[in-house]
């Protein structure tokens, strides 16, 4: 039985409502495919910065450390400043333990209208670089609270962080179309996107079945919504890709539905794992809150520690209970959190038989065979 220890921040709002509906049916999932996933659960977030003035402890870092994967609902609240919401809880996590990959799947799913009135599917990969780039931390403020009161932000692209990023892109393309699209504003931003652009250029020759198109990111939003079927895998700076794919994932039809995964692809240091969406105070604690995000990025946590099938058996769980309308409220259905987690839950338990019937029926031939 494969062991893997995984440190959960369920976080803030909705945060606490989706993730006890993933680990559920992470833990059904698990039973079925012989894994033993162990959560240690971490009261961390706002809360704990209301009671301690810091997001985490200062050992935290080393704690998680001792973790194979971090599941991470959502932190926020209006009661704390973004800046340290975000300044001590996630960014420290991803750039201590390098994670300078942010997975993020575009994908549309029956059951789930999208605003756009195109009906081609759509399939997409982003990969954001995710330690560096617009939100470096160089910069300041001066003169505050007079009239020349001035704030300088420094981006800082490395060469390192801009082709490690640009690999993993073209690894991916190589794998599925072998188109690669960049992520450019080149022709406004004079020193850092042309550097961007030579960068990614010189990496991809490495893989000779790829292709790859610079695109402005300002012309490359209105592809995503124009023609998003004709995308396949985008590499963007921290900044581009985390607007994309948030507008990527509005256009398949909810940001509810959208998972990311913060990788550091060589295992070295644990990799975490969390919706897109926020902690949404506004529907916190009214069951409304829609768990596919948070399973999704589960699944996706399944296949990085090396279970692909587990992991294929949740994404078939989530998106057949869509296809068979449990969906939230967000993408036009009535069911609450838990409900929807109900019906994945069922899924779960008839693809698992489905799965069962189809290794039986294999054997069976294979039995037979002179």
């Amino acid at each position: 039985m494969s062991r893997h220890s995984i440190a959960v921040i369920a976080g803030d709002g909705i945060g606490t409502e989706v993730v006890p509906a993933a680990i559920t049916c992470l833990e059904r999932i698990a039973q079925i495919h012989s894994l033993n996933l162990e959560f240690t659960h971490f009261d961390w977030g706002s809360d704990y910065y209301l009671r301690h003035g810091r997001m985490m402890p200062v050992d935290g870092i080393e704690q998680l450390a001792n973790h194979d994967a971090i599941f991470l609902g959502a932190v926020g609240s209006p009661e704390v400043p973004d800046t340290e919401s975000l300044w001590g809880l996630l960014i420290p996590i991803r750039r201590e333990f390098q994670q300078y990959i942010n997975l993020r799947p575009v994908k549309t799913l029956d059951g789930v209208a999208s605003p756009l009135a195109c009906k081609e599917p759509i399939d997409i990969l982003i990969v954001r670089e995710n330690n560096e780039g617009e939100y470096s931390e160089v910069g300041g403020r001066m003169y505050r609270g007079l009239p020349q009161e001035s704030a300088v932000q420094e981006t800082i692209f490395t060469r390192l962080g801009i082709s490690r990023a640009a690999r993993y892109a073209a690894g991916l393309a190589a794998s599925r179309t072998g188109r690669l699209t960049s992520a450019t504003k080149s022709n406004g931003i004079i020193h850092t996107m042309p550097f961007w652009d030579e960068v990614v250029d010189e990496t991809v020759r490495d893989y000779p079945g790829v292709s790859v198109t610079h695109e402005l990111v300002d012309a490359l939003a209105a592809h995503l919504v124009l023609k998003p079927w004709t995308l396949d895998v985008i590499v963007a700076s921290n900044l581009f890709g985390d607007i994309l794919s948030d507008l990527g994932s509005s256009v398949t039809g909810s940001i509810g539905l959208a998972p990311s995964a913060n990788l550091n692809p060589e295992g070295a240091y644990p990799s975490l794992f969390e919706p897109v969406h926020g902690s949404a105070p506004d529907i916190a604690g009214k069951g409304l809150a829609n768990p596919v995000g948070q399973i999704w990025s589960g699944a996706m946590m399944l296949e990085h520690l090396g279970h692909p099938g587990a992991a294929a058996h949740l994404r078939a769980a989530f998106e057949s209970a869509l296809r068979d309308g449990h969906g939230t409220r967000d993408v036009g259905g009535t069911n609450s959190t838990s409900e929807f987690t109900a019906a994945v839950l069922t899924a779960i338990d008839a693809h698992a038989v489905e799965h069962a019937g189809a290794e039986a029926g294999s054997a069976a031939v294979g039995a037979s065979t002179p």
